[in-house]
């Protein structure tokens, strides 16, 4: 009668909500990881895509012929005749300067190839928050709200994608974890 009862104990608590709970939070946990490990990977692309189109003119935000590898400049169109706003006297100041030119096309490299291959994601989301938030800047106000748009957003997310470890998942993240200056300067992670 003991392992009975004992049987009936397990198979009562099993079905428990509080087994569910804890069954449905795992399989939430999982799906969060996944998702957020999407964004990350869509957010390199984004990155990585801006930097492919400015330097081979591919004919979507670049014509060829203003293609970096042709001496096109990826800042001057842009910051000349797109600023607008409070910070227009400074971006046009620094449209198509060449330390500008190879710190934004560097900088959208390291980002998208960081995001993309998961590691360094703290730093590429610093660093591309930062990017979003300047070009956020750089048409104020924007265009279809008083002040938001998806700079801010995509800035949001990388934050997101930078406090939740998400190069753990379809990306190298854990392995780039675990080298040992990884390891001194969490930051690094």
């Amino acid at each position: 009668m003991d392992m009975m009862t004992a049987m009936v104990e397990r198979n009562i608590a099993a079905e428990t909500p509080l087994a569910e709970t804890s069954q449905q939070q795992h399989l939430r946990t999982r799906a969060a990881r996944y998702l957020l490990a999407g964004l990350r990977l869509a957010l390199g692309w984004v990155f990585l895509w801006a930097f492919l189109d400015k330097v081979f003119g591919l004919g979507f935000a670049t014509e060829a012929k203003n293609a970096w590898i042709n001496g096109g400049s990826p800042t001057k169109g842009f910051l000349s005749f797109g600023a607008t706003g409070p910070f227009q006297g400074f971006y046009n100041g620094i449209a198509g300067a060449v330390w500008a030119d190879w710190l934004f096309m560097v900088g959208l490299a390291a980002i998208g190839t960081a995001l993309l291959f998961g590691v360094g994601v703290r730093i590429a989301a610093a660093t591309g928050g930062l990017l979003l938030v300047l070009m956020w800047t750089a048409v104020l106000p924007p265009e279809n709200n008083p002040f938001m748009d998806d700079h801010l957003v995509y800035a949001g997310v990388l934050a997101l994608i930078a406090v939740t470890n998400a190069g753990d998942t379809w990306g190298l993240g854990r392995t780039w974890a675990r080298l040992p200056v990884v390891e001194r300067f969490g930051w690094l992670r």
